[in-house]
């Protein structure tokens, strides 16, 4: 078409030049203009000619470019052609930067993503040299049996320095047909020694109906603000006692569950039901005994950040489990008795080099249990500070005894020294790890954090007095108070070293004189102090 609009141009200034050329010969200037503006046109025309040329000649160039790549394609195995020249929706695509390892879909509809967390711990406890057991009345508890020999007194007068691998988690996350999730992992990590491996998470989860999820399967429903979907977020190596005995009432690690969540960008709301936790095999390969009957709980949460800007926000929520029915381990009774259940408080001090429960009601005899708490948080830039207090009661089975209640608290802050903020998770409602987008070897030096807590776990009920029996409805668990600092370096997103320092109290009467081998009613408790360094590798 160019090139026929090209000729009927040309042949237009060739008829033009020679109307110039026959016009009158006095006409000298204006036929001399005429000649001008017909040479003008054909050079112009030459020029057009020319480019057309140029173009012709590229889209030669590019269909025979297009000819041989569909000729190697058609040529090579079906596997060997790339997913992206392939550009449809079901192609397969891998990803190995800024985020897991993830194989997916175009489209996202089925993805795979690698799981790892693995956090080694090494450390010092700092307490006092162990002295004759008839005299050094430090003691763990619940007491094993009634003589020294198999009481675990050593651990109490003597907690284990050294190394520990607190987790070792690995596993595979994904959607599957759009709207599904999933999760398996498994974990060889554990408390002073770890384990021989075992399942961790096991779930699959419903998005469809927006806003709600549906999960069903193994996992820690979620229970309160310390409950982090990823333990790596964590600003000190463990969550507080109050948190942490709160979460494993009936919910925490491992737990058999189903729950409904719904939530947007300001708010939570779930509500799960709860079965045991799956079955924990020790490193020397034995296992828990089978339950003659399963627990079965409830566990709900309620979260907002009524407050919020683009550099802050305050966060408020409330929580709660109810037991309302026991694991039944003793199995049936006679006559047709009532099975009594039982239900037990106790957690490690916030540090788990040594697995040592220092604090520790034992075995209460209760037809029904419950949790409440509530949580609070601020959050500015960098700056953050959460609370969160637990209340426990155990309804008992037993006549003659008062029903039990117990509570702890804590709070504690972290500030990100760099400028980044702790991210705000909308699915968790809780507060993960600071981006890291100056890393290590990207021009930055990462992020730096800094964080204090206090945290104050009381286990004790109708105590007593120092040197005095206790009380038929007493519980001399301990109150256990715990003070945190901790130094936090992120070099790269997957990174983390953790430098921590503790002063660590515990307050706590003998329980029982002549199992626990004390004069009646003996201080059992001690205060020490202990330093840790924590290695993570985590995505």
């Amino acid at each position: 078409m160019r090139a026929m609009v090209g000729g009927t141009a040309m042949t237009l200034a060739l008829s033009a030049a020679g109307h110039a050329l026959a016009a009158d010969p006095t006409d000298e200037d204006a036929r001399i203009a005429r000649l001008e503006a017909a040479v003008a046109a054909l050079q112009a025309q030459v020029k057009s000619q020319a480019e057309v040329s140029q173009e012709n000649a590229a889209l030669k160039h590019e269909v025979r470019d297009l000819e041989a790549q569909v000729a190697a394609l058609k040529a090579a195995p079906a596997a060997t052609i790339p997913a992206a020249a392939v550009h449809s929706p079901n192609a397969v695509t891998a990803s190995l930067t800024n985020g897991p390892p993830r194989v997916s879909t175009e489209d996202g509809r089925f993805s795979a993503n690698l799981y790892a967390l693995v956090q080694l711990d090494a450390g010092d406890y700092f307490q006092d040299p162990a002295g004759p057991i008839s005299t050094d009345l430090r003691r763990s508890g619940p007491a094993l049996g009634a003589t020294a020999a198999n009481v675990d007194f050593a651990h109490a007068r003597q907690l284990k320095n050294g190394t520990d691998f607190r987790r070792a988690r690995i596993g595979v996350y994904g959607n599957a047909f759009g709207d599904f999730q999933y999760r398996v992992v498994f974990d060889f990590g554990g408390s002073g020694v770890e384990n021989a491996g075992q399942l961790y998470e096991a779930w699959v989860q419903y998005s469809g109906w927006k806003p709600f999820r549906l999960r069903v399967g193994a996992f820690p429903p979620l229970e309160g603000l310390a409950d982090q979907d990823s333990t790596a977020a964590q600003p000190l190596l463990e969550r507080a006692a109050s948190a942490d005995i709160a979460r494993n009432f009936a919910a925490g690690d491992t737990r058999i569950a189903a729950q409904l969540s719904a939530g947007g960008d300001h708010w939570l709301a779930s509500a799960a039901v709860t079965g045991r936790t799956i079955g924990v095999i020790s490193s020397n390969g034995t296992s828990v005994p089978q339950n003659f009957g399963d627990p079965l709980a409830f566990v709900g949460r309620l979260a907002a950040t009524p407050l919020h800007g683009d550099d802050w926000r305050v966060h408020v929520g409330v929580h709660a489990s109810y037991l309302d029915r026991p694991a039944n381990t003793g199995g049936p009774t006679n006559a047709g008795a009532p099975t009594i259940g039982t239900v037990s408080f106790g957690d490690q001090a916030e540090l788990r080099i040594d697995g040592t429960k220092l604090i520790n009601t034992g075995n209460i005899d209760a037809r029904h249990a419950d949790e409440e708490g509530a949580e609070f948080a601020a959050q500015w830039r960098g700056l953050l500070i959460q609370s969160e207090y637990d209340h426990f009661d155990v309804q008992r089975t037993l006549t003659g005894v008062a029903n039990p209640h117990f509570q702890g608290w804590y709070v504690e802050g972290s500030w990100v020294l760099t400028g980044e903020a702790r991210r705000y998770n909308a699915q968790t409602a809780a507060f993960d790890a600071p981006p890291v987008p100056h890393p290590i070897g990207g021009g930055g030096f990462g992020d730096l954090e800094v964080a204090l807590r206090y945290a104050d776990m009381n286990l004790n009920f109708a105590g007593g007095d120092l040197g005095a029996a206790p009380v038929a409805s007493a519980i001399r668990g301990g109150d256990l108070q715990t003070w945190t600092a901790g130094l936090n370096w992120y070099p790269v997103p997957y990174v983390r070293i953790a430098l921590e320092g503790q002063h660590v109290r515990l307050w706590r009467l003998s329980p029982n004189a002549s199992v626990f081998l004390t004069p009646v009613g003996a201080q059992i408790g001690q205060s020490y102090n202990v330093i840790a360094i924590r290695t993570q590798l985590g995505f």
